[in-house]
């Protein structure tokens, strides 16, 4: 299929989304190590151990970056670069069930001491491979499209269903539905599966227990407050004590063994409760200003795979952020969804940062028809 004609101009990558990207990435590296340094020091005699960790995965996921920022051509667009990464995500997810990691779940892959979550590359890989196919059959019946593309949708979703992963599959299915409707797939043909996909999440809810508990935290956080609803009231009472400036950076009370994965998925919680409501609505604004720029490169971007790459990449780190900042506010059931940038977690930060790199490289690329010399 012909594309058209498009330039690459080096160093005109999109600045501010760069610097959104550094300053959550370094804010993250500041909360980590507040929110888990007496616990690391407890459990591994280190206070530094999950801080060294993530300094990692941001030194790994900026070498990407700075990868994307360099190179001209955009190789991700090639065949054979959207469908390898697709059927590696693919292979990963199954290897969890063959390699679970120390905590036997299904989640991880761990090699070598190092862990890595697939899902998490899975998410990247799904979205280029449906703006690969929704450029390629822009011209073909979009029920016929959505057919061929939505094994790998179900695939995918299965695998991180039974890892068991409810949330995050989820996620992947809504991001997948607002891919297609993008690429010009009429909300009609999202009868095919919206309905079978409704079952199938339902089914998965109601066989596990700990589900229908988060649920009812959710609905009646009142009735079992040292069980079901612990997490979300503990969340609630951190944002609450910080006030609007914080009790300062480093003095978090519920941090302190009250508030479970306070340097994971309740981060935000430790932000409220540390910098108050000035730190809370900075974070939200910092994600706003990706949400912004995003969406501009995705509407400059030089033709439709761009375009749909770009607004795929924006849309889905965004939208994880506002999820989690949801559940921590206890406006949704409690899942473990990371706050991208910022909770403690490499694979999540290198995966998250590889995304905000091909938004960086897409934002290089012009339509020669939009250049003037």
């Amino acid at each position: 299929m012909s594309r058209q004609p498009e330039i690459f101009l080096a160093g005109r990558f999109d600045r501010p989304l760069f610097i959104s990207l550094l300053a959550l990435t370094g804010f993250g590296l500041v909360m980590v190590y507040s929110t888990s340094g007496v616990l690391a020091a407890e459990k591994y005699s280190d206070s530094f151990h999950y801080l060294a960790g993530q300094i990692v995965g941001a030194v790994v996921g900026f070498m990407a970056v700075f990868f994307l920022l360099s190179v001209r051509r955009s190789f991700y667009q090639g065949a054979a670069f959207v469908h390898g990464l697709f059927v590696l995500s693919v292979v990963l997810l199954a290897l969890c069930f063959v390699m679970p990691e120390r905590a036997h779940t299904n989640r991880w892959l761990e090699i070598g001491g190092l862990r890595f979550q697939p899902s998490e590359l899975a998410k990247i890989s799904l979205v280029l491979l449906l703006a690969f196919w929704l450029e390629r059959r822009k011209e073909r019946r979009e029920v016929k499209t959505f057919l061929v593309l939505l094994p790998a949708v179900v695939l995918v979703m299965i695998l991180i269903l039974l890892e068991p992963d409810y949330g995050t599959a989820l996620f992947v299915f809504a991001l997948a539905m607002a891919l297609f409707f993008m690429g010009g797939v009429k909300f009609r043909a999202f009868g095919l599966i919206v309905v079978p996909a409704a079952l199938v999440f339902a089914a998965f809810l109601v066989r596990a227990e700990y589900r229908l508990d988060r649920l009812e935290a959710l609905l009646y956080p009142d009735r079992d407050p040292l069980g079901k609803s612990f997490q979300v009231i503990q969340s609630k009472l951190a944002l609450g004590s910080g006030g609007v400036l914080g009790v300062s950076p480093g003095e978090s009370v519920q941090k302190l063994y009250f508030l479970p994965s306070a340097h994971t998925d309740f981060i935000f919680a430790i932000i409220g409760e540390e910098l108050g409501l000035v730190g809370t609505i900075g974070t939200l604004l910092a994600f706003l200003v990706l949400l912004w720029r995003g969406l501009r490169i995705a509407r400059r971007a030089p033709n439709l795979f761009s375009q749909l790459a770009a607004a795929g990449i924006t849309i889905s780190l965004v939208a994880q952020a506002l999820l989690n900042m949801t559940i921590v506010l206890g406006l949704g059931p409690t899942k473990g969804l990371p706050l991208p940038f910022i909770s403690f977690g490499r694979s999540s930060l290198v995966c998250s940062l590889l995304a905000g790199g091909l938004l960086l490289h897409i934002s290089q690329r012009r339509s020669t028809e939009g250049v003037t010399s």
